[in-house]
Order: structure tokens, then sequence, then C-alpha cells
């Protein structure tokens, strides 16, 4: 057996082990075997980053936008010419498809980067003037101080991008938490990230959920966010509410997918079947709830079943895939629930089975015949799984569509313009697609609402998350 990659903290501009010096194997899901170790941080661990990151704020706060602008072009820049050291490094972690790794993720995550650079020196607010005779009024956008972040394992690289790019952006320091078991392309970020910002500007912990609770409950940071589960967000909000802390949650999705009769099925399968299956349908807005028109039904489903028939799982240089491994045994005995604890009314059309007896690797699925209180229609599977219920007309297809706790994403699939129109209003999610699902840009929010969480990503919305608005007035009588 060869020896295991050893992964370490990154705390005030130096890597480290955990002070107890505990760790966690990391598991390529390819192969369900470990292939690398991970810090398990505790308390002192978590105290040493946030003592590091409160240290550097006294200085970093005082940054110029222009310094922070030049200092993350420097890292979309670094990212950008070690691609291919980050993809290999995320494919290994993941299992995820090299090819699709390096042309769906490094490409938006450096656009992102950058435009967070730029929004640092774009920040808006009231104009200065005279609300009040003989008085002065502005406004100062602050940084909020020290951010406690946790990113999921999803999406490593891309979700650590969403958290610390604005928080940097704006002023603030970072201590960022990986998930255990997708830790490693992180770390790398660190490594580079390192190199250009001052020591304690940016800090990543290793460890698990003790870890995070650790730094959520922790005293010094002034704002907790995270992107994961809604259990998660729950306790997190619970925990940041004793001291009063801001909280930003991106929590689960289970995106309705509302195709009318007058859709263009062929393009509806194609781009469903690409939203649905993409990353193992390992995404909260993923296109994972089909409601179609009882008029085309057989027809769309025999289509949809078809497309996951052809869609392919496997190796990560294989460059016929379109998804790897799902991220680790927990999750594919999750995804497998799901479909054992099926209803007898629902039946299912293609996949529904393990594939090999290797690695988390799951086959393409559509699930049809369901109905709106099953469990797999109310509950997010996070695997690549599509059911499909059936709808009379419009307000049977926005009941069921709104008829879940998640409120992240949605699509509607209509030729009719006033129709789509109409369902963005009643559509009840932070982002409704209209014929086509699941493109994000970095100029564009994301967040959702109910149990899908609050506050946004991306955008100049998710940049101003991580300030705090002060007013100042000025006597000038």
């Amino acid at each position: 057996m060869s020896e295991l990659l050893k992964l370490r903290n990154y705390i005030n501009g130096a890597f480290t082990d955990a002070a107890d010096g505990r760790t966690t194997e990391v598991i390529d899901p390819t192969t369900g075997e470990a292939y690398a170790t991970a810090p398990l941080s505790a308390e002192a661990d978590v105290d040493a980053a946030m003592a590091a990151a409160a240290a550097a704020f006294e200085s970093w706060r005082d940054t110029t936008p222009s310094e922070r602008q030049r200092a993350l072009l420097k890292i979309a820049d670094a990212i950008e010419a070690r691609a291919e050291e980050l993809v290999a490094v995320e494919s290994k972690n993941t299992g995820k498809p090299i090819a699709l790794t390096a042309s769906e993720e490094i490409p938006p995550m450096v656009d992102q980067i950058r435009f967070f650079a730029g929004a640092a020196r774009l920040l808006e607010g009231k104009s200065a003037g005279e609300y009040m005779d003989g008085m002065t009024s502005i406004i100062r956008r602050e940084p909020v101080g020290v951010c406690a972040q946790v990113a999921p394992w999803n999406y490593p690289m891309m979700m650590a991008v969403w958290k610390f790019a604005p928080a940097i952006a704006a002023g603030n320091t970072v201590v960022l938490k990986p998930s255990d078991t997708t830790p490693a392309s992180t770390v790398l970020l660190a490594e580079i990230i390192g190199e250009i910002l001052p020591p304690g500007v940016f800090n990543v912990i290793c460890g698990d959920r003790e870890t995070g609770r650790l730094m959520v409950e922790h005293r010094t940071p002034a704002m907790a966010s995270i992107t994961g589960s809604v259990r998660a967000g729950i306790q997190v909000a619970g925990s940041a509410a004793k001291d009063v802390k801001r909280v930003h949650l991106e929590l689960g999705g289970k995106a309705p997918v509302v195709v009318f009769e007058d859709a263009d099925i062929a393009e509806a399968v194609e781009g469903i079947s690409v939203a649905g299956f993409f990353n193992a349908g390992q995404d909260c807005t993923a296109a994972t709830r089909v409601l179609v028109h009882e008029s085309i039904h057989d027809e769309f489903v025999a289509a949809l079943a078809k497309a996951a028939q052809d869609t392919k799982t496997g190796q990560p240089d294989d460059e016929d895939v379109l998804f790897g491994p799902l991220n680790n045994a927990n999750q594919l005995a999750q995804v497998t629930g799901f479909i054992d604890r099926l209803p007898a009314h629902a039946k299912v059309e293609a996949g529904g089975h393990r594939v090999g007896d290797k690695g988390y690797f799951y086959a393409p699925t559509v699930v049809s015949g369901l109905k709106q209180d099953d469990e797999i229609v109310q509950n997010e599977v996070f695997g690549p799984v599509i059911t499909v219920q059936k709808f009379s007309d419009e307000a049977e297809a926005v009941a069921n569509a709104n008829g879940v706790e998640y409120a992240l994403a949605s699509s509607v699939w209509t030729k009719d313009h006033a129709r789509a129109m109409r369902m963005s209003k009643k559509l009840d999610f932070g982002c409704v697609w209209i014929n086509t699902h699941i493109p994000l840009v970095a100029e564009m929010p994301h967040g959702g609402f109910k149990k899908s969480g609050y506050g946004k990503d991306l955008s100049a919305y998710g940049f101003e998350d991580y300030t705090r608005i002060k007013h100042v007035m000025t006597n000038i009588g």
C-alpha cells in the first residue's frame, strides 16, 4: 500500500498539523479506499485560526478597494496558471471527470474572483447630504470582521471561491473549513492564496462537524456562512444566535422543472437530463423534480428515460462520462434508500441501481408515477435521480412546484411568453430559469427562500452581505 498523502491546516501563513495530532482519512470515491489524511481540528486549532484572522483584520480592513482588487486579480491569475494541478487534486478527491472539471469549474471560478475584485471598488449607497437642517449625513460601508465559513463537498473548489472572494473583497478575513470528505483542493487553494495575501487573512482548517460547530460558536467571528444541508443550517443558525452573529445560509434544494404541452420536448429532455445528472445530481439547483403536462407525459417520460440510458458514469479520465461517483458511502446509501423505499405506484423508467462494486457509482435514474406527498418528491435525494409527475393545468403545476419545503431554484419550459412570465412570478424560488436550467453568472445572485436558506452568493447582493452599514452625521450649523 502506498503512503497516504498528508494534508495540513493553513493558519497565519503557515501549514500545520492539528494541535493534538489527530487526523481523519480522506477517501477516493472511485475506489472507496483512503488516499490521504487530513487534520481533525479541535478547539486549539480553531482558537489559533480565529486569533490569526482577528489580528490580520486590524490591517486588512484598512486596505483600499484597489489594493484588495489587485490581490484578488493575482489570485485569479494564479488559479488559472495552476488549473491543471487544481483539477487533478479536485478529481482525485471527488471522482469528477477531469475534462468537465477543467472546462466547467475553473473558468467560472476565475471569473467569479475577478468579478468580486471589481465589486470591491463599486460599493453603492445613499449620497451624502443634508437630510436634516444643519446636519450632513454620510453612509459608510465597512467589513463585518472575521468570517467563519463552512463549504460543502459537492463543489469544493468553487464553493470555497464563493465563500472567500466576496468576504476578502469587502475587507474581511476568513477562517474556512472544507468538508471532511473533500479537503484536498481547498488546502491547495490555501497554498496558492498564501503566496499573495498577508498571513492571517485567509486560513483553512480541516475537520468534521464538531470543528464546524466550534467555529460557528467561537466568539471571534462576526459572521457565519455555510453551504450545506438544512439540518446543518438550522444548527448553525441556532449556534450563531447565542452571540447574535450574522448568518448566511445556502442550503438544500428540490428544483421543480415545469414542462408545458407546447415545449420542445427534445430540447427540454436534453437540457433537463444534463441539469439533473451533472455532478451525479449532487447540486442544490439540479433539475430533480419534473412536472410535465399530462398531454405529453408519456412521450416525455420515454424520451427522458432514453436520455438517462444514454448518459454515462465512470472514471475521471474517461472523456465520455457526464459524471463520476457519489461523494461518499453515506451518500450512496442515501440514494439507494430512496429507491428501495419507493411506493408501489412508482415506476423506475431507467437506472435505479448501483454501477459496479467498487467506489460509489450510481446509474442515471428516472422515476415516474409519483404523487406529491411521496418521500422522493418531498425530500432532497442529492443523486442522479429525476422524478416525474403529471399536471393538468397551470394552477396545479404551480401548487405542486411550490409544494415542498425547499425554494432555491426552478425552471419553466414553454413557448408562451406570457405564461412564462406568470410562472416566474408565481414560483416561490430564488431563481427561475425559462427554457434552460442551471446556468449561473457572477453578476446575478444565487440563493433561496424557505428551508433553502437566506443570503445571496455571487453578484453585488452577495458582496453586500459581507459589509455592514454605518450612518455618520455631522453638525454643520
